[in-house]
Protein backbone atom coordinates (compact mmCIF):
# COMPACT_ATOMS: atom_id res chain seq x y z
CA UNK A 1 0.00 0.00 0.00
CA UNK A 2 1.24 3.43 -0.86
CA UNK A 3 1.47 5.89 2.10
CA UNK A 4 -0.68 8.89 1.09
CA UNK A 5 0.99 11.19 3.60
CA UNK A 6 4.44 10.44 2.31
CA UNK A 7 3.32 10.80 -1.31
CA UNK A 8 1.87 14.32 -0.80
CA UNK A 9 3.93 17.23 -2.07
CA UNK A 10 5.73 19.40 0.52
CA UNK A 11 3.52 22.32 -0.46
CA UNK A 12 0.44 20.33 0.41
CA UNK A 13 1.57 19.66 3.97
CA UNK A 14 0.50 22.42 6.40
CA UNK A 15 3.58 21.94 8.52
CA UNK A 16 5.82 22.21 5.48
CA UNK A 17 4.02 25.38 4.34
CA UNK A 18 4.49 26.94 7.75
CA UNK A 19 8.17 26.08 7.65
CA UNK A 20 8.64 27.64 4.22
CA UNK A 21 6.81 30.80 5.35
CA UNK A 22 9.05 31.14 8.41
CA UNK A 23 12.18 30.73 6.29
CA UNK A 24 10.95 33.47 3.92
CA UNK A 25 10.19 35.76 6.86
CA UNK A 26 13.64 35.23 8.33
CA UNK A 27 15.24 35.92 4.97
CA UNK A 28 13.20 39.10 4.62
CA UNK A 29 14.27 40.21 8.08
CA UNK A 30 17.89 39.49 7.26
CA UNK A 31 17.54 41.42 4.01
CA UNK A 32 15.87 44.31 5.83
CA UNK A 33 18.57 44.27 8.46
CA UNK A 34 21.23 44.30 5.77
CA UNK A 35 19.58 47.28 4.10
CA UNK A 36 19.28 49.12 7.39
CA UNK A 37 22.90 48.39 8.19
CA UNK A 38 23.97 49.55 4.72
CA UNK A 39 22.08 52.79 5.23
CA UNK A 40 23.46 53.41 8.69
CA UNK A 41 27.01 52.64 7.63
CA UNK A 42 26.82 54.64 4.37
CA UNK A 43 29.77 56.92 3.91
CA UNK A 44 27.89 59.10 1.42
CA UNK A 45 25.06 60.28 3.70
CA UNK A 46 25.26 61.78 7.15
CA UNK A 47 22.52 60.16 9.25
CA UNK A 48 21.78 61.73 12.61
CA UNK A 49 18.97 60.63 14.94
CA UNK A 50 17.92 62.61 18.01
CA UNK A 51 15.56 62.07 20.91
CA UNK A 52 12.40 64.15 21.25
CA UNK A 53 14.40 66.96 22.90
CA UNK A 54 16.86 67.17 20.03
CA UNK A 55 19.86 65.50 21.67
CA UNK A 56 21.80 63.32 19.21
CA UNK A 57 21.39 59.56 19.79
CA UNK A 58 22.83 58.17 16.55
CA UNK A 59 25.73 59.48 14.49
CA UNK A 60 26.58 57.22 11.54
CA UNK A 61 29.83 56.63 9.68
CA UNK A 62 28.88 59.10 6.96
CA UNK A 63 28.39 61.82 9.57
CA UNK A 64 31.74 60.97 11.15
CA UNK A 65 33.47 61.10 7.75
CA UNK A 66 31.97 64.41 6.58
CA UNK A 67 32.02 66.28 9.90
CA UNK A 68 35.24 64.91 11.44
CA UNK A 69 33.63 64.05 14.80
CA UNK A 70 33.45 60.54 16.22
CA UNK A 71 30.12 59.24 17.48
CA UNK A 72 31.59 59.25 20.99
CA UNK A 73 32.20 63.00 20.70
CA UNK A 74 28.59 63.66 19.82
CA UNK A 75 26.05 61.10 21.07
CA UNK A 76 24.08 62.16 24.18
CA UNK A 77 25.98 65.43 24.30
CA UNK A 78 24.83 67.98 21.74
CA UNK A 79 22.03 68.96 19.37
CA UNK A 80 22.45 69.10 15.55
CA UNK A 81 22.16 72.86 15.85
CA UNK A 82 25.48 72.89 17.68
CA UNK A 83 27.19 71.88 14.43
CA UNK A 84 25.21 74.25 12.18
CA UNK A 85 25.91 77.87 11.30
CA UNK A 86 24.37 79.92 14.18
CA UNK A 87 23.51 82.86 11.89
CA UNK A 88 21.43 80.54 9.71
CA UNK A 89 19.66 79.24 12.80
CA UNK A 90 18.85 82.79 13.94
CA UNK A 91 17.60 83.78 10.46
CA UNK A 92 15.43 80.66 10.28
CA UNK A 93 13.88 81.39 13.69
CA UNK A 94 13.19 85.02 12.72
CA UNK A 95 11.57 84.03 9.43
CA UNK A 96 9.43 81.40 11.16
CA UNK A 97 8.40 83.83 13.88
CA UNK A 98 7.36 86.36 11.25
CA UNK A 99 5.38 83.72 9.37
CA UNK A 100 3.58 82.44 12.49
CA UNK A 101 3.18 85.74 14.27
CA UNK A 102 4.71 84.20 17.40
CA UNK A 103 8.24 84.05 18.76
CA UNK A 104 10.17 80.86 17.94
CA UNK A 105 13.45 80.25 19.75
CA UNK A 106 16.56 79.82 17.59
CA UNK A 107 18.01 76.33 17.65
CA UNK A 108 16.39 72.94 17.38
CA UNK A 109 12.85 74.25 18.00
CA UNK A 110 12.98 76.22 14.75
CA UNK A 111 14.76 73.44 12.87
CA UNK A 112 12.24 70.75 13.88
CA UNK A 113 9.08 72.87 13.84
CA UNK A 114 7.68 71.61 10.55
CA UNK A 115 8.77 68.00 11.07
CA UNK A 116 7.08 67.89 14.49
CA UNK A 117 3.81 68.73 12.75
CA UNK A 118 4.16 66.04 10.12
CA UNK A 119 5.60 68.28 7.40
CA UNK A 120 8.74 66.79 5.91
CA UNK A 121 11.08 69.45 4.60
CA UNK A 122 14.54 69.76 3.09
CA UNK A 123 16.80 72.50 4.38
CA UNK A 124 19.93 74.08 2.94
CA UNK A 125 22.19 74.06 6.00
CA UNK A 126 25.83 74.92 6.57
CA UNK A 127 27.57 72.26 8.64
CA UNK A 128 30.58 73.23 10.79
CA UNK A 129 33.21 70.47 10.97
CA UNK A 130 35.40 69.61 13.94
CA UNK A 131 38.36 71.40 12.36
CA UNK A 132 36.28 74.57 11.88
CA UNK A 133 35.77 74.17 8.14
CA UNK A 134 32.29 74.47 6.67
CA UNK A 135 30.34 72.93 3.82
CA UNK A 136 26.77 73.30 2.52
CA UNK A 137 24.43 70.35 2.89
CA UNK A 138 20.90 69.42 1.88
CA UNK A 139 19.24 67.92 4.97
CA UNK A 140 15.83 66.27 5.24
CA UNK A 141 14.22 66.18 8.70
CA UNK A 142 11.55 63.64 9.64
CA UNK A 143 9.77 63.10 12.95
CA UNK A 144 10.05 59.60 14.48
CA UNK A 145 7.02 58.14 16.32
CA UNK A 146 6.26 54.93 18.19
CA UNK A 147 3.34 52.56 17.57
CA UNK A 148 1.06 54.82 19.61
CA UNK A 149 2.07 57.86 17.53
CA UNK A 150 4.08 59.44 20.33
CA UNK A 151 6.99 61.62 19.21
CA UNK A 152 10.24 59.86 20.15
CA UNK A 153 12.81 61.75 18.08
CA UNK A 154 13.93 63.10 14.73
CA UNK A 155 15.90 61.72 11.81
CA UNK A 156 18.21 64.02 9.84
CA UNK A 157 19.62 62.69 6.57
CA UNK A 158 22.08 64.98 4.82
CA UNK A 159 24.38 65.06 1.82
CA UNK A 160 27.18 67.43 0.84
CA UNK A 161 25.83 69.94 -1.71
CA UNK A 162 29.12 71.73 -2.36
CA UNK A 163 29.21 70.68 -6.00
CA UNK A 164 25.60 71.74 -6.49
CA UNK A 165 26.33 75.10 -4.84
CA UNK A 166 29.39 75.57 -7.04
CA UNK A 167 27.32 74.73 -10.12
CA UNK A 168 24.63 77.20 -8.97
CA UNK A 169 27.31 79.84 -8.38
CA UNK A 170 28.76 79.31 -11.85
CA UNK A 171 25.28 79.40 -13.35
CA UNK A 172 24.45 82.62 -11.49
CA UNK A 173 27.74 84.15 -12.60
CA UNK A 174 27.05 83.14 -16.20
CA UNK A 175 23.54 84.59 -15.96
CA UNK A 176 24.93 87.82 -14.48
CA UNK A 177 27.46 88.07 -17.32
CA UNK A 178 24.71 87.39 -19.88
CA UNK A 179 22.44 89.99 -18.27
CA UNK A 180 25.29 92.51 -18.26
CA UNK A 181 25.90 91.75 -21.93
CA UNK A 182 22.18 92.19 -22.66
CA UNK A 183 22.13 95.52 -20.85
CA UNK A 184 25.22 96.63 -22.74
CA UNK A 185 23.57 95.53 -25.98
CA UNK A 186 20.38 97.42 -25.11
CA UNK A 187 22.37 100.54 -24.26
CA UNK A 188 24.31 100.21 -27.51
CA UNK A 189 21.10 99.81 -29.53
CA UNK A 190 19.54 102.82 -27.82
CA UNK A 191 22.66 104.88 -28.46
CA UNK A 192 22.85 103.78 -32.10
CA UNK A 193 19.17 104.54 -32.60
CA UNK A 194 19.70 108.05 -31.22
CA UNK A 195 22.85 108.73 -33.25
CA UNK A 196 21.31 107.51 -36.51
CA UNK A 197 18.00 109.28 -36.04
CA UNK A 198 19.51 112.69 -35.22
CA UNK A 199 20.95 113.40 -38.72
CA UNK A 200 17.94 111.71 -40.34
CA UNK A 201 15.70 114.13 -38.48
CA UNK A 202 17.35 117.07 -40.25
CA UNK A 203 17.38 115.33 -43.66
CA UNK A 204 13.74 114.26 -43.62
CA UNK A 205 12.45 117.29 -41.74
CA UNK A 206 13.86 119.89 -44.12
CA UNK A 207 12.98 117.76 -47.16
CA UNK A 208 9.35 117.72 -46.00
CA UNK A 209 9.49 121.50 -45.47
CA UNK A 210 10.81 122.11 -48.99
CA UNK A 211 8.28 119.68 -50.47
CA UNK A 212 5.34 121.51 -48.91
CA UNK A 213 6.83 125.00 -49.17
CA UNK A 214 5.46 128.08 -50.88
CA UNK A 215 6.18 128.58 -53.70
CA UNK A 216 6.12 124.85 -54.47
CA UNK A 217 9.30 123.26 -55.86
CA UNK A 218 9.81 122.93 -59.60
CA UNK A 219 9.34 119.58 -61.30
CA UNK A 220 13.10 118.92 -61.26
CA UNK A 221 13.36 119.93 -57.61
CA UNK A 222 10.33 117.77 -56.78
CA UNK A 223 12.02 114.70 -58.30
CA UNK A 224 15.14 115.36 -56.24
CA UNK A 225 13.14 115.90 -53.05
CA UNK A 226 11.18 112.70 -53.69
CA UNK A 227 14.46 110.79 -53.97
CA UNK A 228 15.72 112.29 -50.70
CA UNK A 229 12.48 111.45 -48.87
CA UNK A 230 12.28 107.96 -50.36
CA UNK A 231 15.86 107.15 -49.39
CA UNK A 232 15.47 108.75 -45.94
CA UNK A 233 12.28 106.91 -45.03
CA UNK A 234 13.79 103.66 -46.34
CA UNK A 235 16.86 104.16 -44.15
CA UNK A 236 14.62 104.87 -41.15
CA UNK A 237 12.65 101.70 -41.87
CA UNK A 238 15.88 99.71 -42.03
CA UNK A 239 17.04 101.18 -38.70
CA UNK A 240 13.72 100.39 -37.03
CA UNK A 241 13.61 96.81 -38.33
CA UNK A 242 17.19 96.04 -37.31
CA UNK A 243 16.60 97.44 -33.82
CA UNK A 244 13.28 95.58 -33.48
CA UNK A 245 14.89 92.32 -34.57
CA UNK A 246 17.75 92.84 -32.11
CA UNK A 247 15.23 93.43 -29.31
CA UNK A 248 13.37 90.24 -30.18
CA UNK A 249 16.55 88.17 -30.36
CA UNK A 250 17.66 89.48 -26.95
CA UNK A 251 14.21 88.82 -25.44
CA UNK A 252 13.72 92.51 -24.62
CA UNK A 253 10.71 93.24 -26.85
CA UNK A 254 7.61 93.73 -24.70
CA UNK A 255 4.15 92.85 -25.98
CA UNK A 256 0.75 93.85 -24.63
CA UNK A 257 -1.49 90.84 -25.26
CA UNK A 258 -5.14 91.87 -24.95
CA UNK A 259 -8.42 90.81 -26.61
CA UNK A 260 -8.81 92.71 -29.88
CA UNK A 261 -11.20 92.62 -32.82
CA UNK A 262 -9.72 91.65 -36.20
CA UNK A 263 -12.34 93.62 -38.13
CA UNK A 264 -11.13 96.92 -36.64
CA UNK A 265 -7.50 96.14 -37.45
CA UNK A 266 -8.46 95.08 -40.99
CA UNK A 267 -10.18 98.42 -41.49
CA UNK A 268 -7.10 100.31 -40.35
CA UNK A 269 -4.81 98.20 -42.55
CA UNK A 270 -7.07 98.78 -45.56
CA UNK A 271 -6.79 102.55 -45.08
CA UNK A 272 -3.02 102.39 -44.61
CA UNK A 273 -2.32 100.17 -47.61
CA UNK A 274 -4.73 101.85 -50.05
CA UNK A 275 -2.30 104.56 -51.35
CA UNK A 276 0.40 101.99 -52.13
CA UNK A 277 -2.08 99.70 -53.88
CA UNK A 278 -3.66 102.55 -55.86
CA UNK A 279 -0.26 103.79 -57.02
CA UNK A 280 0.53 100.36 -58.50
CA UNK A 281 -2.91 99.62 -59.85
CA UNK A 282 -3.41 96.65 -57.49
CA UNK A 283 -6.95 95.74 -56.44
CA UNK A 284 -7.12 94.70 -52.75
CA UNK A 285 -10.14 92.99 -51.20
CA UNK A 286 -10.77 92.37 -47.52
CA UNK A 287 -13.30 90.11 -45.81
CA UNK A 288 -16.67 91.66 -44.81
CA UNK A 289 -16.21 94.08 -41.94
CA UNK A 290 -19.21 92.55 -40.20
CA UNK A 291 -17.18 89.52 -39.16
CA UNK A 292 -16.36 89.64 -35.44
CA UNK A 293 -13.33 87.49 -34.72
CA UNK A 294 -11.44 88.32 -31.54
CA UNK A 295 -7.88 87.23 -30.75
CA UNK A 296 -5.63 87.86 -27.78
CA UNK A 297 -2.67 89.71 -29.23
CA UNK A 298 -0.73 92.97 -29.34
CA UNK A 299 -2.80 95.30 -31.54
CA UNK A 300 0.15 97.33 -32.81
CA UNK A 301 2.16 94.23 -33.68
CA UNK A 302 -0.79 92.54 -35.45
CA UNK A 303 -1.08 95.64 -37.64
CA UNK A 304 2.67 95.50 -38.27
CA UNK A 305 2.40 91.85 -39.34
CA UNK A 306 -0.56 92.43 -41.68
CA UNK A 307 0.87 95.62 -43.21
CA UNK A 308 4.14 93.82 -43.95
CA UNK A 309 2.34 90.91 -45.65
CA UNK A 310 0.07 93.28 -47.59
CA UNK A 311 2.99 95.50 -48.62
CA UNK A 312 4.94 92.50 -49.93
CA UNK A 313 1.86 91.20 -51.76
CA UNK A 314 1.52 94.57 -53.53
CA UNK A 315 5.23 95.05 -54.26
CA UNK A 316 5.78 91.59 -55.75
CA UNK A 317 2.50 91.37 -57.67
CA UNK A 318 1.85 91.31 -61.39
CA UNK A 319 0.92 94.52 -63.24
CA UNK A 320 -2.74 95.31 -62.54
CA UNK A 321 -2.90 92.31 -60.23
CA UNK A 322 -4.93 91.67 -57.12
CA UNK A 323 -4.53 90.91 -53.43
CA UNK A 324 -7.19 88.99 -51.56
CA UNK A 325 -7.40 88.85 -47.76
CA UNK A 326 -9.53 86.11 -46.19
CA UNK A 327 -10.30 84.92 -42.67
CA UNK A 328 -11.25 81.33 -41.98
CA UNK A 329 -11.77 79.31 -38.79
CA UNK A 330 -10.24 76.11 -40.20
CA UNK A 331 -9.87 74.57 -36.74
CA UNK A 332 -12.33 75.38 -33.93
CA UNK A 333 -10.84 78.14 -31.79
CA UNK A 334 -8.13 79.11 -34.31
CA UNK A 335 -8.38 81.71 -37.07
CA UNK A 336 -6.31 81.74 -40.27
CA UNK A 337 -5.72 85.08 -42.01
CA UNK A 338 -4.55 84.58 -45.59
CA UNK A 339 -3.02 87.18 -47.93
CA UNK A 340 -3.11 85.96 -51.52
CA UNK A 341 -1.35 87.75 -54.41
CA UNK A 342 -1.25 87.27 -58.16
CA UNK A 343 2.52 87.46 -58.50
CA UNK A 344 5.04 85.06 -60.00
CA UNK A 345 5.13 82.75 -56.98
CA UNK A 346 8.11 81.10 -55.31
CA UNK A 347 9.97 77.85 -56.03
CA UNK A 348 10.38 75.26 -53.21
CA UNK A 349 14.06 76.12 -52.77
CA UNK A 350 13.14 79.79 -52.34
CA UNK A 351 10.48 78.97 -49.75
CA UNK A 352 13.12 77.14 -47.68
CA UNK A 353 15.15 80.37 -47.47
CA UNK A 354 12.15 82.62 -46.93
CA UNK A 355 12.61 83.56 -43.27
CA UNK A 356 16.37 84.12 -43.31
CA UNK A 357 17.56 87.64 -42.35
CA UNK A 358 18.73 89.87 -45.23
CA UNK A 359 17.83 87.17 -47.79
CA UNK A 360 15.68 88.78 -50.50
CA UNK A 361 15.47 85.59 -52.60
CA UNK A 362 17.20 87.13 -55.60
CA UNK A 363 15.16 90.37 -55.56
CA UNK A 364 18.26 92.51 -54.94
CA UNK A 365 18.46 93.38 -58.64
CA UNK A 366 14.76 94.25 -58.69
CA UNK A 367 13.70 97.88 -58.59
CA UNK A 368 11.63 97.14 -55.49
CA UNK A 369 13.24 98.30 -52.26
CA UNK A 370 13.43 95.92 -49.35
CA UNK A 371 15.53 95.14 -46.30
CA UNK A 372 15.23 91.37 -46.19
CA UNK A 373 14.22 91.68 -42.53
CA UNK A 374 10.45 92.23 -42.70
CA UNK A 375 9.40 88.58 -43.00
CA UNK A 376 11.88 87.54 -40.30
CA UNK A 377 10.35 90.15 -37.99
CA UNK A 378 6.85 89.05 -38.96
CA UNK A 379 7.60 85.42 -38.12
CA UNK A 380 9.16 86.30 -34.75
CA UNK A 381 6.24 88.57 -33.81
CA UNK A 382 3.59 86.02 -34.77
CA UNK A 383 5.34 83.30 -32.75
CA UNK A 384 5.76 85.60 -29.73
CA UNK A 385 1.97 86.11 -29.80
CA UNK A 386 1.40 82.33 -29.80
CA UNK A 387 0.60 82.11 -33.50
CA UNK A 388 2.06 80.45 -36.59
CA UNK A 389 2.95 81.67 -40.08
CA UNK A 390 3.42 79.86 -43.36
CA UNK A 391 3.31 80.08 -47.14
CA UNK A 392 1.63 78.15 -49.94
CA UNK A 393 2.98 78.96 -53.39
CA UNK A 394 3.18 77.63 -56.93
CA UNK A 395 5.54 79.19 -59.47
CA UNK A 396 3.52 81.31 -61.86
CA UNK A 397 0.40 81.27 -59.66
CA UNK A 398 1.29 83.67 -56.87
CA UNK A 399 1.72 83.24 -53.11
CA UNK A 400 -0.61 82.79 -50.19
CA UNK A 401 0.94 83.90 -46.91
CA UNK A 402 -1.11 82.85 -43.89
CA UNK A 403 -1.06 83.62 -40.19
CA UNK A 404 -2.88 81.51 -37.60
CA UNK A 405 -3.86 82.80 -34.14
CA UNK A 406 -5.99 81.52 -31.27
CA UNK A 407 -9.45 83.01 -30.94
CA UNK A 408 -10.78 84.28 -27.63
CA UNK A 409 -14.36 84.40 -26.36
CA UNK A 410 -13.75 87.82 -24.80
CA UNK A 411 -15.68 90.55 -26.56
CA UNK A 412 -14.36 94.02 -25.78
CA UNK A 413 -14.66 97.45 -27.33
CA UNK A 414 -11.25 98.22 -28.75
CA UNK A 415 -9.82 101.48 -27.47
CA UNK A 416 -8.37 102.21 -30.87
CA UNK A 417 -11.48 101.26 -32.86
CA UNK A 418 -11.68 103.19 -36.11
CA UNK A 419 -14.60 105.51 -36.67
CA UNK A 420 -16.63 105.36 -39.89
CA UNK A 421 -16.38 109.13 -40.18
CA UNK A 422 -13.54 110.63 -42.22
CA UNK A 423 -10.56 111.86 -40.22
CA UNK A 424 -10.82 115.49 -39.14
CA UNK A 425 -7.67 117.48 -38.50
CA UNK A 426 -8.10 120.02 -35.72
CA UNK A 427 -6.53 123.41 -36.32
CA UNK A 428 -6.61 126.55 -34.25
CA UNK A 429 -8.45 129.29 -36.13
CA UNK A 430 -8.80 132.07 -33.57
CA UNK A 431 -6.46 135.01 -33.43
CA UNK A 432 -5.12 134.25 -29.98
CA UNK A 433 -1.45 133.29 -30.20
CA UNK A 434 -0.27 130.38 -28.07
CA UNK A 435 3.20 130.32 -26.53
CA UNK A 436 5.37 127.25 -27.23
CA UNK A 437 8.70 126.64 -25.50
CA UNK A 438 11.13 124.30 -27.30
CA UNK A 439 14.11 123.02 -25.26
CA UNK A 440 16.74 121.66 -27.67
CA UNK A 441 20.52 121.91 -28.01
CA UNK A 442 20.87 120.68 -31.62
CA UNK A 443 20.95 123.68 -34.03
CA UNK A 444 19.51 121.70 -36.97
CA UNK A 445 16.56 120.49 -34.91
CA UNK A 446 15.95 124.01 -33.58
CA UNK A 447 15.98 125.41 -37.10
CA UNK A 448 13.59 122.72 -38.35
CA UNK A 449 11.03 123.35 -35.60
CA UNK A 450 11.37 127.13 -36.08
CA UNK A 451 10.54 126.68 -39.77
CA UNK A 452 7.59 124.43 -38.93
CA UNK A 453 6.18 126.83 -36.35
CA UNK A 454 6.62 129.69 -38.85
CA UNK A 455 3.69 128.06 -40.70
CA UNK A 456 1.53 128.37 -37.60
CA UNK A 457 0.46 132.00 -37.08
CA UNK A 458 -1.45 130.83 -33.98
CA UNK A 459 1.79 129.85 -32.21
CA UNK A 460 4.71 131.92 -30.96
CA UNK A 461 7.96 129.98 -30.39
CA UNK A 462 10.59 130.61 -27.72
CA UNK A 463 13.63 128.36 -27.29
CA UNK A 464 16.14 127.25 -24.69
CA UNK A 465 19.44 125.43 -25.33
CA UNK A 466 19.72 123.32 -22.14
CA UNK A 467 17.57 121.84 -19.39
CA UNK A 468 18.30 124.44 -16.71
CA UNK A 469 17.61 127.32 -19.10
CA UNK A 470 14.42 125.55 -20.16
CA UNK A 471 13.21 125.27 -16.55
CA UNK A 472 13.98 128.93 -15.87
CA UNK A 473 12.24 130.08 -19.07
CA UNK A 474 9.20 127.90 -18.36
CA UNK A 475 8.85 129.46 -14.90
CA UNK A 476 9.16 133.02 -16.20
CA UNK A 477 7.22 132.80 -19.48
CA UNK A 478 4.62 130.19 -18.43
CA UNK A 479 4.10 128.82 -21.99
CA UNK A 480 0.96 126.98 -23.08
CA UNK A 481 3.00 123.88 -23.92
CA UNK A 482 6.61 122.69 -23.96
CA UNK A 483 8.55 120.58 -26.46
CA UNK A 484 11.42 118.86 -24.65
CA UNK A 485 14.43 116.99 -25.97
CA UNK A 486 15.73 114.21 -23.69
CA UNK A 487 19.52 114.36 -24.09
CA UNK A 488 20.29 117.92 -23.00
CA UNK A 489 23.38 119.58 -21.55
CA UNK A 490 23.36 120.00 -17.78
CA UNK A 491 20.23 118.13 -16.82
CA UNK A 492 18.23 115.70 -18.94
CA UNK A 493 14.80 116.43 -20.35
CA UNK A 494 13.28 113.93 -17.90
CA UNK A 495 14.89 115.72 -14.94
CA UNK A 496 13.61 119.06 -16.25
CA UNK A 497 10.15 117.53 -16.61
CA UNK A 498 10.16 116.32 -13.00
CA UNK A 499 11.29 119.74 -11.73
CA UNK A 500 8.49 121.52 -13.60
CA UNK A 501 5.93 118.93 -12.48
CA UNK A 502 6.73 119.68 -8.82
CA UNK A 503 6.47 123.45 -9.25
CA UNK A 504 2.89 124.70 -8.54
CA UNK A 505 3.34 127.41 -11.17
CA UNK A 506 4.27 125.05 -14.04
CA UNK A 507 2.85 121.64 -13.17
CA UNK A 508 -0.24 122.24 -15.34
CA UNK A 509 1.78 122.79 -18.55
CA UNK A 510 1.67 119.75 -20.89
CA UNK A 511 5.16 118.72 -21.96
CA UNK A 512 5.75 116.72 -25.14
CA UNK A 513 8.98 114.79 -25.59
CA UNK A 514 10.67 115.22 -28.99
CA UNK A 515 13.64 112.89 -28.95
CA UNK A 516 15.85 110.60 -31.04
CA UNK A 517 15.68 108.12 -28.13
CA UNK A 518 13.17 105.94 -29.91
CA UNK A 519 13.64 102.48 -28.37
CA UNK A 520 10.45 101.06 -26.81
CA UNK A 521 11.98 101.21 -23.33
CA UNK A 522 12.93 104.87 -23.90
CA UNK A 523 9.37 105.75 -24.91
CA UNK A 524 7.90 103.79 -22.01
CA UNK A 525 10.30 105.46 -19.57
CA UNK A 526 9.35 108.91 -20.92
CA UNK A 527 5.61 108.35 -20.72
CA UNK A 528 5.98 106.88 -17.24
CA UNK A 529 7.91 109.98 -16.18
CA UNK A 530 4.94 112.14 -17.17
CA UNK A 531 5.33 113.41 -20.73
CA UNK A 532 1.96 114.25 -22.29
CA UNK A 533 3.05 112.69 -25.60
CA UNK A 534 6.31 111.21 -26.87
CA UNK A 535 7.35 112.09 -30.44
CA UNK A 536 10.41 110.48 -32.00
CA UNK A 537 12.82 111.92 -34.51
CA UNK A 538 12.87 112.14 -37.49
CA UNK A 539 9.79 114.39 -37.31
CA UNK A 540 6.78 113.44 -39.41
CA UNK A 541 5.31 116.84 -40.21
CA UNK A 542 1.63 115.85 -40.14
CA UNK A 543 2.05 113.91 -36.89
CA UNK A 544 3.97 116.84 -35.39
CA UNK A 545 1.28 119.39 -36.31
CA UNK A 546 -1.53 117.14 -35.06
CA UNK A 547 0.27 116.70 -31.74
CA UNK A 548 0.61 120.46 -31.37
CA UNK A 549 -3.13 120.86 -31.91
CA UNK A 550 -3.99 118.08 -29.47
CA UNK A 551 -1.65 119.43 -26.79
CA UNK A 552 -2.86 123.03 -27.13
CA UNK A 553 -6.45 121.85 -26.98
CA UNK A 554 -5.64 119.98 -23.75
CA UNK A 555 -3.86 123.04 -22.33
CA UNK A 556 -6.90 125.22 -23.05
CA UNK A 557 -9.13 122.77 -21.21
CA UNK A 558 -6.74 122.53 -18.22
CA UNK A 559 -5.56 126.08 -17.38
CA UNK A 560 -3.54 126.95 -14.30
CA UNK A 561 -5.55 127.08 -11.09
CA UNK A 562 -5.56 130.38 -9.20
CA UNK A 563 -3.32 129.06 -6.45
CA UNK A 564 -0.87 127.76 -9.09
CA UNK A 565 -0.51 131.16 -10.71
CA UNK A 566 0.55 132.83 -7.48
Amino acid sequence: MINAENSASPQGNPRNVECVTEVARQQALLKTGALQNAILTSANFSIIATDEKGIIQLFNIGAERTLGYSAADIVNKISPCDIHDPEEELARAQALSLELGAAINPGFDALSYKASRGIEDIYDLTYICKDGSRFPAMVSITALRDDENNLIGYLLIGTDSSQRKQAELKLNQAMAIAEKANLAKSDFLSSMSHELRTPLSAILGFAQLIESGNPPPTATQKRSIDQILQAGWYLLELINEILDLALIESGKLSLSLEPMGLADVMLECAAMIEPQAHKRGIHVTFPPLGMRYFVKADRTRVKQVLINLLSNAIKYNSVGGSVKVTCEERIPGRIRISVEDAGSGLAPEQIEQLFQPFNRLGQEANAEEGTGIGLVMTKRLVELMGGAIGLDSVVGQGCVFWVEMDLTNTRVQDVGEVSDEPTKIYRQTNEEQHLLLYVEDNPANLMLVEDLIARRPDIKLITARDGLEGVALARSALPDMILMDINLPGISGITALLILAKDPATKHIPIVALSANAMPRDIAKGLEAGFFRYLTKPIKVNEFMDTLDLTLKYAAAHPAQPEQAL
